[in-house]
C-alpha cells in the first residue's frame, strides 16, 4: 500500500507520524506493521508511531478517554503494542497540526490519548503540555545485574517505576530489560535511572517497555521530577530540569497537582511511502 508519512522527534525520543484523518488508511494499525516500520534496519525506525485520526472516526470512545478532543494520538510502541500515553509524541503529534493548519495554533490545543485529552500550547520552539495529575504509588524493587534498588511507583499515564542511582552507568548498558515486580507491573513498565545533577536538577535514563532504551520519555521525564520533589519534600509549584540523553525538558508540578512537561520537539522529513514488506 501507499500512505503519506512524516519523522519527528521530541529530545530525540523519535517517532514515525501516519495521518489517518478518518480512519480509512490503517484500519486498526496492524502490531506486525508498526513492529516492522519501527524497525531501524528493515523499516522507517522510530520508539514508536503515532496515527493522526479524527477522534470522530474512532467512533464512540471509552469515558476515560475524554470526548472533547478533534484529534486523538493513537499510540504505539516499537513493538506494536498500546500505549496509553507519549509524552514526547504529543508535543510532535500537536506541532505536526499546528504545522498543517489542523488546529489554531494561537491557543491550547486539546488532543485526545488513551489517558484522556491533554491540553498543549506552542510558544516558539518550545511546547508545553498538561499531563494531568500522577498517581503516586507503592515502592517496589528494580534489579540491573544482581544489584538492586527501591523503586518509587509513579503513574503519569504510563507506568514507571523511578531508582535514583549515584551515577547513570550504574543501569548497566540496558540491553535487556531490567528487573521488577511483574505483580506490581502486570502490563509492564518504563524504568527510570535517575542522578541528581543540582538543586532541582536531575539526568535520567530510561527503559520503556515494548522500546527498549530510548533518547528521551516524557511521561517518564514527568515521573522523575515528581519522585525528585517528593524526595526533596519540595513545595509545590516546583519546576525540575531534567537531562535526557537527547537533550532537556522540564517538568513543573504545579499547586493544583498538574505536571506541566516543557521541551523542544521537531518535524525532520515527510513523504509517501510504498510499502512493499
Amino acid at each position: 500500500m501507499t500512505f503519506p508519512w512524516l519523522k519527528g522527534h521530541g529530545t530525540e525520543n523519535d517517532f514515525v507520524l501516519l495521518p489517518d484523518h478518518d480512519g480509512t488508511v490503517h484500519g486498526n494499525l496492524d502490531a506486525d506493521f508498526v513492529a516492522d516500520l519501527c524497525d531501524r534496519h528493515r523499516g522507517i525506525g522510530a520508539d514508536g508511531v503515532m496515527r493522526v485520526i479524527a477522534s470522530a472516526a474512532l467512533g464512540t470512545l471509552p469515558v476515560e478517554w475524554g470526548t472533547d478532543a478533534e484529534w486523538f494520538m493513537d499510540y504505539r510502541n516499537a513493538d506494536g503494542s498500546v500505549s496509553e500515553m507519549c509524552g514526547n509524541g504529543i508535543r510532535v503529534f500537536a506541532l505536526h497540526l499546528a504545522q498543517e493548519g489542523l488546529v489554531d495554533a494561537d491557543h491550547p490545543i486539546p488532543i485526545g490519548t488513551r489517558d484522556g485529552v491533554k491540553s498543549v500550547t506552542i510558544t516558539g520552539g518550545i511546547i508545553s503540555v498538561d499531563m494531568g495529575t500522577p498517581e503516586i504509588l507503592e515502592t517496589s524493587k528494580v534489579g540491573v545485574d544482581n544489584h538492586a534498588w527501591e523503586a518509587q511507583h509513579i503513574d503519569t499515564g504510563n507506568p514507571h517505576a523511578v531508582v535514583f542511582v549515584d551515577r547513570l552507568s550504574d543501569a548497566g548498558t540496558l540491553i535487556d530489560e531490567p528487573e521488577y515486580d511483574q505483580d506490581t507491573y502486570p502490563n509492564g513498565v518504563n524504568i527510570e535511572f535517575v542522578e541528581r545533577v543540582g538543586a532541582q536538577h536531575v539526568a535520567m535514563r530510561v527503559h520503556e517497555r515494548g522500546s527498549g532504551e530510548t533518547r528521551s520519555c516524557g511521561t517518564g521525564a514527568c515521573a522523575a521530577g515528581v519522585a525528585a520533589a517528593l524526595a526533596d519534600e519540595s513545595d509545590k509549584p516546583v519546576t525540575y530540569q531534567v537531562d535526557v540523553p537527547g537533550g532537556t525538558v522540564h517538568v513543573t508540578w504545579t499547586d493544583d497537582n498538574h505536571m506541566i512537561l516543557a521541551g523542544p520537539a521537531v518535524i525532520v522529513a515527510r513523504g509517501n511511502m510504498e510499502w512493499l514488506a
